[in-house]
């Protein structure tokens, strides 16, 4: 990389919001197949429909999850608010590894001393490390 922009950011995946759509969909259709005259499995299968269409909502609604410029980062706060934490706030950025299964998951985990907070690859829609890397660079004061 020869130059970090002023402001980047980073979102949902757009295929993902989607995905969660149809998912929540076949929860309902599958729920109108077994159901089997038994009201409480279609209940139960319309409530984690919504559950999974609510969380599709919030990748709508609130796609970009972290966004830097020369003030600080913004990330994501509550269901869809914004929190704008200035680089004086953030005490450290690193990249979480955790071999699981035969998988290695990465979290960016952003430490504001009060806060702490983390994005997984589907919140950043690349690699924890890039990101990581970006925001390294872009912080003032800091080198290397």
């Amino acid at each position: 990389m020869d130059e970090i922009s002023p402001a980047r950011q980073w979102r949902v995946p757009a295929k993902l919001p989607a995905a969660k759509i149809v998912g929540a969909v076949a929860l309902v259709v599958l729920g109108l197949l077994f159901a089997d005259g038994d009201p409480v499995r279609l209940v139960l299968a319309c409530l984690a429909a919504a559950g999974v269409a609510g969380w599709a909502a919030r990748d709508l609604i609130a796609p970009v999850r972290l966004a830097v410029d020369p003030a600080g980062l913004t990330v994501i706060h509550g269901f869809a608010g914004r929190r704008l934490l200035p680089w004086s706030a953030i005490e450290a950025i690193t990249v979480d590894r955790r071999p699981r299964l035969g998988l290695t998951t990465e979290i960016l985990e952003i430490d504001a001393g009060s806060s702490l907070h983390l994005f997984g690859r589907y919140d950043l829609d690349t690699t924890p490390e890039e990101v990581a890397d970006v925001l390294r660079a872009a912080r003032p004061g800091v080198t290397g």
